[in-house]
């Protein structure tokens, strides 16, 4: 009987053990709800962020792009005396619209981009206020005004 004791005693520390190592392989249901909880908080955080960031860079873009043209306009201006019309666009830049006298382009090394955003650069001649020409996006809705990414970009 004091064997049967031992060995039953000796079975119940195994079993405790094996349960012990079973629970020590896995994660337990709530475990993985809070890993899941902590990861969606992190990107609720981060992801914003990171998207502004896409909409700095494509606005910083625009900028550098509306820089080039307006080099090429100034040095259009040069050689003909006057900016391109309104009609003739940013064209001009590329092929000489209308036969202009003392257009001696391309004044641009390869094709007039599009904005970042997929659409075209926004030129008038003369523009508003008195200036020379009027260069702009209206940003990724493509509408006057807007803030953030959908803001307004003008050169000069």
């Amino acid at each position: 009987m004091y064997n049967d004791l031992t060995r039953a005693a000796a079975l119940r520390g195994k079993l405790a053990q094996a349960d012990i190592g079973l629970r020590q392989r896995g994660f337990t249901l709530l475990e993985l709800l809070v890993v899941l909880l902590i990861i969606a908080l992190l990107a609720g955080y981060v992801g914003p962020k990171l998207f502004g960031e896409v909409g700095k860079a494509r606005s910083k873009t625009a900028a550098s792009q509306m820089k080039g043209i307006e080099s090429a306009l100034d040095r259009y201006r040069l050689d003909t005396g006057h900016y391109p019309g309104t009609d003739a666009g940013l064209a001009a830049l590329m092929t000489n619209v209308g036969n202009t006298a003392g257009w001696e382009g391309p004044y641009m090394s390869s094709a007039i981009p599009n904005d970042p955003w997929g659409k075209p650069y926004i030129y008038r001649s003369p523009g508003e206020g008195g200036k020379d020409y009027d260069l702009m996006t209206h940003g990724a809705d493509g509408k006057p005004g807007g803030t953030g990414e959908d803001a307004d970009i003008i050169a000069k």
